[in-house]
């Protein structure tokens, strides 16, 4: 089961749901009225990275065609 609100941050891991490759959240910006969240594959630093709109819904924010690769990390 999923937190109520969750919010994308850098250094958290996505899984590509297409795929299965995870790639890690390296940089979050704001362009015009929409958050644009930075992603590089994990464990290939020198590939080229990816561009993915955050989605929002109501408190939760989610990465379309993404899901959280760490989905119950206690820290």
């Amino acid at each position: 089961m999923q937190m109520a609100s969750q919010k994308i941050q850098i250094g958290q891991v996505w899984k590509k749901s297409t795929t299965g490759e995870t790639f890690l959240v390296t940089k979050l910006y704001h362009e015009a009225l929409s958050t644009i969240a930075v992603l590089r594959p994990t464990g290939a630093a020198t590939e080229s990275y990816s561009r993915v709109r955050v989605e929002r819904d109501g408190d939760r924010q989610t990465l379309p065609g993404y899901s959280m690769a760490q989905e119950s990390t206690d820290l």
